[in-house]
């Protein structure tokens, strides 16, 4: 994004991307129930108030195979807690096919649906209720129209089946009423497009729905696989969400709300219990929740909603320590699973902080790091985006809103330093993130 440059765009011209845009568009967030072991329903009831406050509509609840029994215990805490709130907020199945170790049986996947999808709070779309997967491309068939899922129980379906790729989509394009494309973080160092998007809408047609996902950052963290690496999130909250409104897609999921060990969370942290092994120390006091703050007006915007902004805010994210501050510790960059190759950590992320302001009317955006000279940017009405370089530079960061001479909002961030402050001398590829 360029500095200063306004970022409203023209919704009609979004709306009309997908041919189906005419219906209710609705925003999630992805909920990984494997990382809330330790859950009450008391804590669901906090997760899902959280993500109503956030303007999102409903959780992918995302669940795993084979079926271990707190994570039985704790779907039940969840629609529990949704059914006592009572406040609108949905959730659906999510079933991963990779995330537990096994494939989900047709008939687990049969049982779980029939036990929960007649409840109140169950997403239902088109009448139907809602379902989507992470990949389970050797499961195919069990999803076929007549097969052994949708005889027993007709869903609206919208798997991700990213790995196919575009190509070998086309043979179960009948199976599917939309798709979820998993294609939501850049290669290398770049920065994403919304190329792959138009890409997936392209391959299934103007007849059937499309769920964007958006993601904050990802870093990999979790011991016991044979790699831990990151993909670019720098600018990607901000950007992502543009590519949204430009590409004008029927869903947007939000990936994720709790996922610790690949730093990608927006919810709120509740117990060291409920991170994969390895990540504690690259999550623990890296909260993310302020990155909810402005997805009342960025889910608004997406679905062609006026906004009142009644108040300046700014939001901001920034990894702690220059990269020379540290060790990689054997941390890639890239994923070789998924085909790609791997370079140096080092050469993905940028050493800058990121920054955007929801502004009343224009304003000039000031942003100091340490006792080092402000820098000024030109912000106008409505959203702006920029990033400012570390440049050595170390502190506390203050971030300022001022109109017409005067300082009408500020914030503080946590402060830089010029190294690592992890006790075993590793970069810390995460991000803190604050707000106003």
């Amino acid at each position: 994004m360029k500095q200063g440059a306004s970022l409203l765009l023209s919704l009609a011209a979004a709306a009309s991307s997908v041919g189906v845009a005419a219906a209710q568009k609705y925003a999630f967030a992805h909920h990984v129930v494997g990382d809330t072991v330790a859950h009450t329903q008391a804590d669901w009831e906090n997760d899902i108030t959280l993500a109503h406050d956030a303007a999102l509509d409903a959780f992918a609840l995302n669940v795993g195979y084979p079926n271990d029994n707190y994570l039985s215990t704790q779907v039940a805490n969840a629609f529990a807690a949704c059914e006592a709130l009572s406040n609108g907020f949905k959730l659906f199945f999510s079933f991963d096919y990779l995330g537990g170790g096994q494939a989900w049986p047709a008939s687990e996947v049969i049982s779980w649906l029939e036990e929960y999808s007649t409840s109140d709070c169950y997403l239902t779309y088109n009448d139907l209720p809602f379902v989507s997967t992470f990949e389970g491309t050797d499961n195919i068939e069990d999803w076929a129209p007549g097969g052994t899922i949708r005889s027993a129980i007709d869903v609206y379906f919208v798997p991700c089946w990213t790995s196919l790729g575009t190509s070998g989509l086309t043979p179960y394009l009948d199976y599917v009423q939309g798709f979820f494309s998993w294609n939501m973080w850049p290669v290398g160092a770049s920065d994403m497009s919304d190329e792959a998007d138009l890409e997936w809408i392209d391959a299934i047609g103007s007849d059937k729905t499309y769920i964007m996902g958006v993601s904050p950052w990802f870093f990999h963290s979790t011991t016991g696989g044979d790699y831990r690496w990151i993909w670019r999130g720098d600018n990607l909250w901000a950007d992502r969400w543009q590519e949204v409104f430009s590409v004008g897609p029927q869903f947007v999921e939000v990936v994720t709300w709790n996922d610790w060990g690949e730093a990608s969370y927006v919810g709120p942290f509740y117990s060291d219990d409920e991170v994969p092994a390895g990540s504690l120390e690259y999550v623990e006091d890296m909260p993310h929740e302020s990155l909810r703050d402005f997805l009342p007006y960025y889910i608004a915007t997406f679905k062609g909603n006026d906004f009142d902004i009644s108040r300046d805010q700014m939001q901001y994210w920034y990894r702690l320590s220059p990269l020379s501050g540290g060790s990689e510790c054997g941390i890639i960059g890239n994923d070789p699973d998924d085909g790609q190759t791997a370079v140096d950590a080092n050469s993905i992320p940028e050493d800058k902080v990121f920054f955007s302001a929801l502004l009343m009317s224009d304003a000039t955006v000031e942003v100091q790091i340490g006792d080092n000279a402000a820098v000024s940017y030109s912000g106008v009405a409505g959203l702006n985006h920029w990033d400012q370089d570390f440049n050595g530079q170390t502190g506390a960061v203050t971030f300022s809103v001022i109109r017409d001479g005067a300082t009408v909002n500020s914030g503080t961030g946590a402060t830089i330093t010029a190294d690592t402050d992890l006790s075993d001398g590793c970069t810390n590829y995460n991000a803190w993130a604050g707000s106003f």
